[in-house]
């Protein structure tokens, strides 16, 4: 279970995504980055965050604390932003915060550099969850005090988005070519060899575990929010080990 704060103050918004998260103050004293139920991505969104981050920390990647913020819909009765405003008005309850990475810079792989082993296990990574928002455009990964984080994983796992399909669509190849560390020469087999062995049924019930039931209930084919767990852990066990034959766009690099 993620831990459970409450949000005392909103700060302000961040436009850099397009689901306009924002800066919030909790009653932990804590600042967090917090994603709504609300926005137009649904919950699903919130979902792959927990899911994908989650599971990246126990791969032994940096990733920002994740909580659930419970949010008062009068805390944007002040805010100026009409759109701030509809967000906290219709995000009542539960939603996503993620840490704030206070002094952490964008990452730019012109100006930065990263060796093959981290470039091949982000590369896997982002293979297994299907991350097709990873590339030079929007890296969607922080450098902080020398350090990789990674962040944002709405955009992970799409055959949560048509789960008749979810075998057919989980079982496709992935395409790198477009990633933002493809030229670091990402040493894809090596990860494979380390990471996929701890990829388990228990760890990944462990992680899908995480997600509040507030957000699985009512998925159309599943009775229960346990039964919906199963249903996103089952492909990330099946592309686990097969998964980084399937890599495609880095050739040229290795």
């Amino acid at each position: 279970m993620l831990t459970e704060v409450t949000a005392t103050r909103y700060i302000t918004p961040l436009r850099e995504g397009g689901s306009l998260p924002g800066l919030i103050e909790a009653d932990d004293l804590g600042a967090y980055v917090l994603k709504f139920t609300g926005a137009g991505q649904g919950r699903k969104t919130l979902v792959a965050e927990v899911v994908c981050g989650e599971l990246a920390r126990r791969l032994g990647f940096r990733v920002p604390r994740l909580v659930t913020v419970d949010v008062d819909p009068v805390l944007g009765l002040g805010e100026p932003d009409q759109e701030v405003q509809a967000l906290l008005r219709g995000s009542g309850g539960t939603n996503l915060g993620m840490e704030f990475l206070s002094g952490a810079l964008g990452f730019d792989p012109v100006a930065f550099d990263v060796d093959p082993e981290e470039a091949g296990r982000i590369v896997w990574f982002d293979a297994l969850v299907n991350n097709v928002d990873r590339s030079w455009r929007n890296p969607n990964l922080l450098l902080r005090r020398g350090d990789l984080w990674l962040i944002d994983h709405g955009a992970t796992m799409i055959w949560h988005h048509n789960w008749p399909g979810a075998d057919a669509s989980a079982a496709r190849p992935y395409d790198a070519s477009d990633h933002v560390l493809r030229t670091f020469a990402p040493d894809v087999g090596a990860a494979a060899a380390r990471l996929a062995p701890l990829v388990t049924e228990d760890l990944l019930a462990e992680v899908t575990a995480a997600v509040p039931d507030a957000w699985l209930h009512d998925e159309p084919g599943f009775d229960t929010p346990d039964d919906l767990r199963r249903a996103y852990a089952r492909p990330l066990l099946a592309r686990a080990a097969t998964v980084h034959r399937h890599v495609d766009g880095i050739e040229e690099d290795r």
